[in-house]
């Protein structure tokens, strides 16, 4: 997969959290040309003027973050759930939208979301940020088969127990209790490496992925598997 995405440019959103650093450090390395944007994307015409601002993209790869609540469901109020809904599930329609045009026009284009396999598996205290992730997923799958026939790929990885320092940043990962639990529901035993997801999230935006449609692949050691 050397040089797999020579003259490729990426757009790469929230580029300094999540998976954002490992993607931009793998897909260049790859060939590709990223941009790699942190902006917040909070307001809605924001993904546009991004998208407009970077001219032709040949793959998107949607990474969006914010620290996980913990809040039991029935203390969730609407603050919260406007908030992480407002991150991480309305700049991925507007993202889409922005840059499918052009996509659509060339004839060929990928997209990528970096989602969370909280959304395949229930997890206490975690219902709102589970609901996002899902809706995220939920989105891929319908819009990866409605642009199928266009040479548009859609995808997404689903993944948990990956490192990564928003979620598992260096002071929980050193926890003694983390390390416990991750020997008891991680069959892998250990977390993913970050370059081994980014690894799979390169491949996933090459032309040896244009096979894979609307497709969840889940990213988490055993977690789950489907």
């Amino acid at each position: 997969m050397h040089q797999a995405l020579d003259k490729k440019r990426i757009l790469l959103t929230h580029a300094d959290r999540f998976m954002g650093p490992a993607l931009h450090q793998t897909l260049r390395a790859q060939g590709a040309d990223v941009v790699a944007n942190t902006d917040d994307l909070l307001l809605p015409e924001e993904p546009a003027k991004l998208v407009a601002q970077c001219g032709d993209i040949d793959v998107l790869v949607v990474n969006l973050a914010l620290p996980a609540p913990s809040t039991p469901a029935v203390d969730v109020g609407e603050d919260e759930w406007r908030e992480v809904f407002a991150c991480l599930v309305d700049p991925l329609p507007r993202l889409c939208r922005a840059v499918l045009p052009q996509m659509q026009q060339r004839g060929h284009g990928k997209i990528l979301v970096m989602g969370s396999a909280s959304a395949l598996r229930g997890m206490k205290r975690a219902s709102t940020y589970s609901a996002a992730r899902g809706a995220q997923l939920a989105y891929v799958q319908a819009l990866g088969v409605e642009v199928a026939g266009q040479n548009i790929q859609v995808n997404a990885i689903a993944q948990n127990f990956v490192d990564n320092p928003t979620y598992f940043p260096a002071s929980v990962q050193e926890n003694p209790r983390f390390q416990e639990r991750l020997k008891r529901e991680v069959p892998l035993g250990r977390l993913v490496g970050a370059e081994e997801d980014a690894a799979f999230a390169a491949f996933l935006c090459s032309d040896a992925a244009n096979h894979f449609v609307g497709q969840v692949f889940p990213v988490c050691g055993g977690w789950v598997q489907r």
